[in-house]
């Protein structure tokens, strides 16, 4: 699954971002401390962070959305808050109603929960994630 993602979404495999599980409602995906992904001091970028965030959010919106709808991220409130060390996870899920409306409706919104972990255990960034979705043209193909 790593591998297909990162096919899809180049920058992740640029930072080397891990699709560590999903059952359909949830997914972990793991930013490993490495050179790429790493700040002046030694540590998971912040902007590697906020991939992070937003590439487990979308891929479990990606999964659950129809063929003919297209998902996209509208908004990311981002709020650095400790320092991270080391390795770093994030999990992000859907509610049984989310995944319905999502199904259901033709377009829409929803705020993906998601939350970041460093080996430590420390939750160095809080973010909210709202991700849409649109009918995908079919009259272009």
């Amino acid at each position: 699954m790593t591998q297909m993602f990162r096919y899809k979404v180049k920058l992740a495999g640029t930072t080397g971002i891990e699709v560590l599980h999903t059952d359909g409602k949830t997914v972990t995906f793991r930013q490993k401390n490495k050179r790429k992904a790493q700040n002046h001091i030694g540590s998971v970028h912040a902007a590697a962070m906020a991939l992070l965030a937003e590439s487990c959010t979308g891929f479990i919106v990606g999964i659950n959305l129809p063929g003919d709808k297209l998902p996209l991220i509208k908004r990311m409130d981002l709020n650095y808050i400790k320092r991270a060390t080391g390795n770093i996870r994030a999990l992000a899920s859907l509610t049984d109603e989310q995944i319905a409306l999502m199904q259901r409706e033709p377009k829409g919104e929803v705020n993906v929960a998601v939350r970041l972990t460093d080996e430590r255990g420390i939750v160095p960034l809080e973010c909210d994630m709202i991700w849409a979705w649109i009918s995908k043209n079919t009259s272009a193909h």
